[in-house]
């Protein structure tokens, strides 16, 4: 198991309009507040690697995965009602992918090891809740509704006791950040 960090191979270009235009701020690592770079962010390309969007600063806020490609105007395209405000790189993880998830919080109830992707987890374990989990490896995101749907988290190796703060939200179904993603 091994989980590259900030490298060469990560690499994200913000601009303050949509398609690419007006000023501009290249960056490969994580930023908490963008305010110091570019007053506004309405478009962006990634050139390489992973990255996590968030709509407030300090990681706080509503999240969107994007990974190489183009996004010209990605507000209208994720449906994001506010610019982007902070981010964070995904390391590239090569290895087994390993997570258990508890019904409760404080990893309490019953528990389900996960080593691959969850479309739903009432479909294939029965489980109408999850509201903990442990990730011992790979990088995730999990997702309000089945099926990859909804407001979605991303979540890295570390004990998760309690999704309360994450805004109370209720996951139904988890997919791993994989190496063809970049």
């Amino acid at each position: 198991m091994s989980t590259t960090g900030m490298n060469m191979r990560s690499k994200i270009i913000f601009y303050e309009d949509r398609n690419f235009q007006g000023r501009s701020y290249e960056c490969s690592s994580d930023c908490a507040d963008m305010s110091s770079y570019l007053s506004r962010c309405h478009s962006c390309r990634v050139e390489r690697g992973c990255f996590v969007v968030y709509d407030r600063t300090n990681f706080m806020g509503n999240q969107y995965f994007l990974r190489r490609g183009e996004y010209a105007d990605y507000m209208t395209m994720m449906g994001m009602s506010d610019c982007i405000r902070s981010w964070r790189m995904v390391p590239m993880h090569r290895g087994s992918y390993r997570m258990r998830i508890y019904e409760r919080e404080n990893f309490g109830g019953q528990m389900y090891e996960l080593m691959d992707d969850c479309n739903s987890i009432m479909d294939r374990f029965h489980m109408s809740n999850c509201m903990s989990c442990h990730v011992m490896d790979g990088h995730w995101l999990m997702y309000e509704q089945p099926h990859f749907r909804g407001q979605m988290v991303y979540i890295r190796p570390g004990e998760y006791r309690s999704f309360m703060n994450m805004g109370n939200m209720r996951f139904m179904s988890m997919r791993r950040i994989m190496d063809s993603y970049y």
